[in-house]
């Protein structure tokens, strides 16, 4: 198997000479999930930063993504993360609570970025600058660290979980949809984390009806 292409600094390198000094990548984590929040990362980079793990979170072991994640949150010159939760999916849409999720993060920088780029989305309603891109999580640099510390985040979040919420093995799929996952749904029915809206889980609720 070949080895993963680094991600580059091409992106933001072609906006700094255009004067946009800060950029900041964003990605979010665990669309997909039956359980839990949406997590989402944003991360501005300085100019010709050295972080030699980041690519793609899902290319990444768990291992490699800790130690990655503290390269990052290290050398950034600012990162932040937001979540929406399992409740706000529920209510808005899971599309619309990753953007919230996406503004949380941006909002919560140490400063306000210039220009924003984005894995695959379009995020409405932030009067800034911005870019989608297609894999963006595994060409770009700084998106790839965002997705970093975004699953990072998630995946401890989901470890505090399965300790509130024993039995659901959270700590394991992370909430999405194994066959354990699913297992436990028809042992336990659903917890306080799981998004109502989403077919696997309404199934077990409307059997518990």
């Amino acid at each position: 198997m070949s080895p993963v292409a680094r991600p580059t600094f091409v992106e933001e390198q072609a906006l700094a000479a255009r004067g946009f000094s800060r950029v900041a990548g964003l990605d979010e984590v665990g669309c997909g999930c039956w359980a839990g929040p949406v997590f989402a990362a944003a991360v501005v980079l300085p100019a010709g930063v050295e972080l030699e793990l980041v690519r793609d979170s899902k290319a990444l072991s768990p291992a490699q993504r800790e130690r990655a994640a503290e390269d990052i949150r290290n050398k950034a010159a600012g990162w932040a993360v937001g979540q929406a939760s399992a409740e706000e999916v529920d209510f808005l849409n899971i599309r619309q609570a990753s953007a919230l999720a996406m503004k949380r993060a941006v909002e919560a920088l140490p400063f306000r970025p210039e220009y924003l780029l984005i894995d695959a989305f379009r995020l409405p309603g932030v009067a800034l600058p911005q870019k989608s891109i297609i894999r963006g999580d595994a060409t770009v640099a700084s998106i790839a660290a965002a997705s970093i510390l975004a699953k990072v985040a998630r995946d401890a979040l989901l470890r505090e979980l399965a300790e509130r919420h024993p039995g659901y093995g959270f700590e394991n799929h992370k909430g999405y949809g194994t066959r354990e996952h699913q297992e436990a749904l028809r042992r336990l029915g659903p917890c306080p984390e799981h998004r109502r809206t989403y077919a696997p889980v309404k199934k077990f609720i409307t059997q518990a009806a």
